[in-house]
């Protein structure tokens, strides 16, 4: 039997409102004795709560309770919302800290509880820790969808595609010395063709979806004195950067992360582009050359005796090329200094960043990518061997076992105690 655990679900400091979750077999227990009787599972009710050794009051508070079919945690569970004060929390927390069989939570035990529980699966429980850690409102819609379910409904809908695959095939492994009626092996592979084939789909779009988690980088490319600094500080609303007339003041890379159109985007400051004597300069020049080069999408800033970018960092197909400076206005550029064309470049920004997402699937994680890419190796090892003619039966069976176990481990049914620990650190002490 588990403990019963408790901890705030609310960040710690003054507010309104704080909340204590309490989940375990006491929970109920628990409640009783602070607040003398519960409201009904499911509904809400103000209640005195009192400290049950000397009666004192600690607070008025908003009690909300769930039977374990309902709450969060497959638990018996009470939450006290109460006033937000850090003398409320503290005494809240020493009176449940004396009851006999409760503990502190450590953390992300309340979701690992849901997950042992069967009230989520691992690819759930990744979501909702990319939910509770998004910075922006695509990495929020991308999280709630696997949150949601929507990734394990897939891999459920596979699952019992290929689990159809093994049930043939091993039917006629069971009568290899009697006349099979019917051959199998057209459904069997017209299964594994449809599963692989939304695998592949999914695969298709990890790496957008890996940038919408994880962000974009955006490099301001150009020569000395072409205007990158004054934009990344016009962009950002602060002085992050030191702006010189000096050629060459640039020397690191400089980044702020800003949200762009829903995108978390990181706009990369780099030393002007420019055969230079200088040693630390060169290295600057170096850096930014390596930085820019990887990076999702370039700003090229052109000063006004420019056509095109100097060599050094090659343009791609959806790179803005403008010019930089341009106070005046004549060449239809951006300026720092007035603010032209700045909102104009962010919507540019926003348009390819969303190109670049076009086909985002649910695979947020690099652990569901390699878990899918294992699965679809094995359905293609087994699609190969169904094409010749002549055709081992218990080996393709094993090559569909192999897949569903891949994707088992993708949603955490089997052999992913190794991860579980990385996960549910990231997760604050009350969830």
């Amino acid at each position: 039997m588990f403990d019963t655990i408790f901890a705030p679900a609310t960040a710690p400091g003054r507010a309104g409102v704080g909340i204590i979750r309490v989940s375990g077999p006491l929970a109920h227990e628990v409640g009783i004795a602070l607040c003398g009787s519960l409201p009904a599972a499911r509904t809400s009710a103000l209640r005195l709560l009192r400290d049950p050794r000397d009666s004192s009051v600690i607070d008025q508070a908003l009690i909300l309770s769930f039977d374990a079919d309902a709450s969060f945690t497959g638990e018996p569970v009470v939450e006290f919302h109460h006033h937000g004060s850090p003398a409320v929390l503290t005494q809240l927390m020493k009176v449940l800290g004396a009851f006999g069989g409760t503990r502190v939570a450590e953390a992300g035990e309340f979701t690992r509880r849901s997950l042992e529980n069967g009230r989520l699966d691992l690819a759930q429980v990744e979501g909702l820790a990319d939910l509770i850690d998004s910075d922006t409102d695509e990495q929020r819609r991308q999280a709630l969808r696997v949150m949601d379910g929507e990734l394990s409904r897939l891999v459920k809908t596979w699952r019992a595609n290929l689990l159809r695959a093994i049930a043939l095939i091993e039917a006629t492994i069971d009568f290899a010395d009697e006349d099979v009626p019917v051959d199998v092996f057209p459904e069997v592979r017209q299964l594994l063709t449809y599963v692989s084939a939304g695998m592949n789909g999914q695969l298709a779009g990890a790496k957008a979806a890996k940038q919408v988690r994880t962000g974009f980088e955006v490099a301001i490319v150009g020569r000395p004195n072409s205007g990158k600094s004054s934009l990344i500080n016009k962009l950002s609303r602060r002085d992050v950067a030191l702006i010189s007339d000096i050629a060459g003041t640039t020397r690191d890379v400089i980044e702020v992360r800003l949200e762009v159109a829903g995108q978390l985007v990181t706009f990369l400051d780099t030393a002007g582009l420019r055969e230079t004597s200088d040693v630390v300069e060169g290295l600057g020049v170096e850096l930014a050359i390596k930085r820019a080069t990887s990076a999702d999408l370039r700003i090229f800033l052109l000063a006004s005796d420019q056509d095109q970018p100097d060599d050094g960092v090659q343009p791609q197909s959806h790179d803005l090329i403008i010019y930089g400076k341009d106070d005046d206005g004549v060449r239809s550029g951006v300026s720092s200094h007035t603010g032209a064309g700045i909102d104009q470049l962010l919507d540019n920004i926003g348009r390819q960043l969303g190109d670049l997402t076009q086909g985002s699937s649910l695979l947020i994680r690099e652990r569901h990518q390699q878990a899918m890419m294992t699965a679809v190796e094995y359905i293609g090892v087994a699609l190969s061997s169904i094409k010749m003619d002549s055709f081992v039966t218990e080996l393709i069976a094993e090559d569909v076992r192999s897949a569903i176990m891949a994707l088992d481990k993708l949603i955490g049914q089997i052999g992913v105690e190794d991860v579980l620990g990385e996960i549910f650190s990231s997760f604050c002490i009350g969830k």
